[in-house]
């Protein structure tokens, strides 16, 4: 320990409060305000170790740094008296590969895993034979996607936006990413990036990675979903122009609740090139879906992104447990998500039924429709008419507070608040008066969490209120149109106070003078 120096980071310079630096002088010390560093010890766990110990005798003159090496007693009586593996407590330097030792090297690291254990740890050797083992590999999230010769590469940009293939995918970390490839017409065949066999020619260990889909993209822009999307297709150079370039790639990864991947298949959108081209812009994408599991796609990770649907659910009937919420599709909408009435081009709220579309998060929407009333129409079906009109047949009870709330969280989902503009109902004829639904306002309050730095929406609140309004008898032939509408407002309440409000009190302070000693 008296040898660790954790703090020690600039080479051969000393590092400012780092007591136990070695490139520190006593000229050094004796400016040293503090240890940063005041203790460095081995592995907390065992019961009795050496602790290097660093302080500071500001009484001295000039200051000196005081070093102590003394012995630690844990007190835990859970602790590791004696360890029977000294190679574990500390990095030894890899082996360097020579001509002499390479095929044993080989034998020893050259498998998709390998063990760093000695043989004296493994109690029947002769157990199990090395080629007789399963090659499937169990991952934990985020370690990078082993393949037969490194890793499963997901190219993105690093200090600039020209891409780069070292970056790994890791698992369970649904990625997206663009970045630009230097091309040319002459070159396009030799360019291994643009080439489908680039992504697909390495294995995920003992998954080898299928074509899923092919989409051909024209120099306009116009794409086309070819049949047959199973065949490698690579550039070609057809009359200055170069076909089959790689424009864009998704894999989609399918693994166990063990971590074992047991699928991956890779979509493509191929394009063309012509001789001004220089460039290319490429996109790649990546997602994880668990065996038999119906994926849900996200508006956020973890708050709410500008634009994406707001996720919604309800609570089945009939759950015995009502300490939990499972959160379900709803029958209308697949991808339970908040919904309101879609404006059609007629404008007739009885051919409107049906037509929903989702809440985007952050934007205010206003959707409407006219109806028209006759003196035959009842009061009672009509109301439930035009509240499944505005409320979609199944209007969730719960909002995801995040983009990635899981329905398991159940801490994660926001009761939706109903209110009512009037409380009178009357489902009977219109011989009397009629309180019919026109209007749904749907507010939702969200505020920004976390960092400052990287601050995440988060919704809070969520209210329902329908609008009612009176009608009376109609006479015989006659008709009368009234205007349905919903809406959706977003509201910001992490706003900072109104100017003319003293939000933070001022500090008149002053540093001394001797603050920044030794440093200007």
């Amino acid at each position: 320990v008296a040898r660790l120096c954790v703090c020690d980071l600039l080479v051969a310079q000393c590092d400012v409060n780092c007591c136990c630096d070695p490139d520190c002088t006593a000229a050094d010390f004796s400016l040293f305000t503090t240890c940063s560093v005041p203790i460095v010890t081995g592995d907390g766990r065992l019961c009795s170790q050496k602790a290097a110990m660093y302080s500071l005798d500001v009484e001295a003159n000039p200051p000196e740094r005081i070093f102590e090496l003394i012995d630690q007693v844990n007190p835990s009586i859970f602790c590791i008296h004696s360890t029977n593996y000294e190679q574990a407590l500390s990095f030894s330097s890899p082996e360097m590969p020579t001509s002499e030792n390479f095929d044993q090297l080989l034998e020893q690291f050259g498998h998709a895993a390998f063990s760093a254990e000695p043989d004296g740890w493994n109690m029947n050797i002769d157990s199990q034979n090395p080629s007789d083992t399963n090659a499937t590999y169990r991952y934990e999230y985020g370690v990078p996607v082993q393949t037969a010769d490194a890793f499963l590469r997901l190219p993105s940009p690093v200090v600039s936006s020209w891409c780069s293939d070292a970056n790994p995918a890791g698992f369970l970390v649904n990625q997206a990413t663009k970045c630009i490839r230097s091309v040319s017409v002459e070159e396009c065949g030799n360019i291994q990036a643009v080439s489908m066999l680039f992504y697909i020619n390495s294995s995920i260990l003992a998954v080898n990675i299928t074509i899923q889909s092919v989409v051909v993209q024209s120099l306009n822009g116009m794409r086309t979903f070819l049949n047959g999307s199973g065949v490698l297709r690579l550039p070609v150079i057809l009359d200055e122009l170069c076909i089959n370039i790689v424009l864009g790639v998704s894999y989609h990864i399918t693994y166990t609740d063990a971590g074992e991947i047991i699928e991956a298949a890779a979509s493509f959108v191929l394009g063309t090139i012509n001789k001004e081209a220089l460039s290319i812009q490429q996109s790649f994408e990546i997602s994880f879906t668990q065996v038999n599991m119906q994926p849900v796609p996200l508006s956020g990770n973890p708050g709410y992104v500008v634009g994406l649907p707001i996720r919604a659910g309800f609570r089945p009937q009939g759950y015995p447990f009502p300490a939990e919420i499972l959160f379900a599709a709803l029958n209308t909408n697949k991808y339970s998500q908040l919904t309101i009435l879609q404006s059609t081009s007629n404008q007739d709220c009885l051919a409107a039924q049906g037509a929903r579309t989702p809440i985007l998060f952050g934007y205010n929407m206003i959707s409407g429709c006219t109806l028209r009333i006759t003196a035959a129409m009842k009061c009672q079906p009509l109301t439930q008419t035009l509240l499944d009109l505005l409320k979609g047949q199944n209007f969730p009870e719960y909002v995801a507070s995040f983009g990635n709330s899981q329905a398991q969280d159940v801490l994660d989902w926001v009761s939706i608040t109903h209110l009512h503009t009037s409380e009178q109902r009357i489902y009977n004829t219109f011989q009397s008066l009629c309180q019919i639904p026109v209007a749904l306002e749907i507010e939702v309050k969200w505020t920004k969490y976390g960092s400052l730095v990287n601050p995440q929406a988060r919704i809070v609140n969520v209210t329902a209120t329908i609008t009612t309004t009176t009608l009376k008898q109609l006479p015989s032939g006659r008709e009368r149109t009234i205007p349905v509408t919903s809406s959706v407002v977003f509201t910001d309440i992490s706003s900072p106070a109104e100017p003319g409000y003293k939000a933070w009190p001022t500090i008149n302070a002053k540093l001394p003078y001797d603050f920044f000693f030794p440093f200007v």
